[in-house]
C-alpha cells in the first residue's frame, strides 16, 4: 500500500465526508469538462486567488521561498527551456492545447515572441482569455476540442499542453492530434498529472478511494501513468522522433499547500466575491489535500514530456 493505512484512514474519512456533502463533478463526457470550466471561470474565484495561471508552480530546491503566482510563471519558463521551445525563432507558430484563461499563452507570445493560438473546450475561458489579452500580443483564442484539431498536418512549430490530458478520455487520440499538427522537427511540451505505474487491482482500499475522489471531483475520466502516456506518444503514427519524459513531482508538490494558503492570504477576495465564494473555496480544499497526499506518497506523479525530432 502506498499510503500509511492508519493515518490515511483518519484523514480520508474526514475528507470524504466533506466531499459527500457536495455534488460530484464526475466525468461523463467532454461536455462535463466544459461546463465545469465555464462555471469555474464565471465564479472568478480561481482567477482572483491564483491569478492567470490555473496550473501548478515550479519550486527549485536551490531557490528561496517564492510566491505562489511567481512559481506558476517560473513553471512556464522552465518547461519552455526543458522542452527546447526556446530554440525556436520569434514568430514561430505555437498551439496551446487546454489554454485556460490564457496565462501561459500570453507568456509564450510576450516573452518569446511566438505567434500563439490557445484552444479550450470552455467558451467562457475563451471569452475571459480575450478580455485579459492585450491587442499588441500575437495571441488569440478559440473554442476547440483537443481530439479534433481543425488544422492540417504539420501546422505548428511547437505544441504546448499543460494539465489538460487528465480531462481527456482517449489518451491515444490526444497524443495523435498533438503530434499530427506538429511539423517535422518541431518541439512538443506537455505536462500533466499522472498516476503511478500500477495495475488497478494492486491498489488497496485507501488508495482506491483516494483515486476515485481525485477523478470524480474535478471531472477526470482517468489518469495516464508517465510510462503509458510516453507509450501513447511513441505509438502514434505521427511520431517522427524520440520522446523523452521526466517526473517533476518534487518541483511542483509545494503548489498544493500554497494553493490553500493563498485563500488565507487573500481573504479580501471572499469579501469582494461574496459569501458564496467562501463555500466554493471550502469545497475544493478536501480534493487539494487528497492531491497533496497522493503526490506525497507517489500514488500520483507530475509528468513532463518532450519530443526530439
Amino acid at each position: 500500500m502506498l499510503i500509511n493505512f492508519a493515518l490515511a484512514s483518519l484523514i480520508l474519512a474526514f475528507l470524504i465526508i466533506i466531499l459527500w456533502s457536495f455534488n460530484s463533478r464526475q466525468y461523463k463526457s467532454s461536455s462535463t469538462v466544459s461546463s465545469s470550466y465555464d462555471a469555474w471561470t464565471n465564479e472568478k474565484l480561481l482567477e482572483e486567488l491564483w491569478g492567470e495561471h490555473i496550473h501548478l508552480g515550479y519550486y527549485s530546491k536551490a531557490s528561496k521561498r517564492i510566491d505562489f503566482r511567481q512559481a506558476k510563471i517560473d513553471f512556464v519558463h522552465n518547461l519552455v527551456h526543458w522542452s527546447g521551445l526556446d530554440k525556436l525563432p520569434k514568430g514561430s507558430r505555437i498551439i496551446d492545447i487546454g489554454c485556460g484563461i490564457g496565462g501561459s499563452s500570453r507568456i509564450l507570445a510576450r516573452d518569446y515572441g511566438f505567434d500563439v493560438l490557445g484552444i479550450t473546450i470552455s467558451s467562457e475561458q475563451v471569452k475571459r482569455a480575450k478580455q485579459l489579452t492585450s491587442n499588441n500580443l500575437c495571441c488569440r483564442f478559440e473554442v476547440m476540442d483537443a481530439l479534433d484539431l481543425q488544422f492540417s498536418d504539420g501546422s505548428f512549430d511547437g505544441v504546448w499542453s499543460v494539465e489538460a490530458g487528465a480531462h481527456i478520455l482517449n489518451k491515444q487520440r490526444y497524443a495523435d492530434e498533438m503530434l499530427r499538427v506538429l511539423r517535422p522537427g518541431g518541439f512538443l511540451a506537455v505536462a500533466d498529472w499522472n498516476r503511478a505505474n500500477y495495475k488497478q487491482k494492486s491498489l488497496g482500499l485507501i488508495d482506491s478511494l483516494i483515486m476515485k475522489q481525485l477523478l470524480d471531483q474535478w471531472s477526470h475520466p482517468e489518469f495516464s501513468s508517465i510510462k503509458s502516456f510516453s507509450h501513447n506518444l511513441l505509438n502514434s503514427q505521427y511520431c517522427g522522433g524520440k520522446i523523452e519524459s521526466d517526473d517533476w513531482s518534487k518541483f511542483t508538490k509545494p503548489s498544493w499547500i500554497d494553493s490553500i494558503i493563498e485563500g488565507f492570504r487573500r481573504l479580501d477576495v471572499f469579501i469582494k466575491l461574496g459569501p458564496k465564494s467562501f463555500l466554493q473555496g471550502m469545497r475544493e480544499i478536501p480534493t487539494i489535500l487528497l492531491m497533496r497526499m497522493a503526490f506525497g506518497s507517489r500514488l500520483m506523479q507530475f509528468g513532463v514530456f518532450r519530443s526530439r525530432g
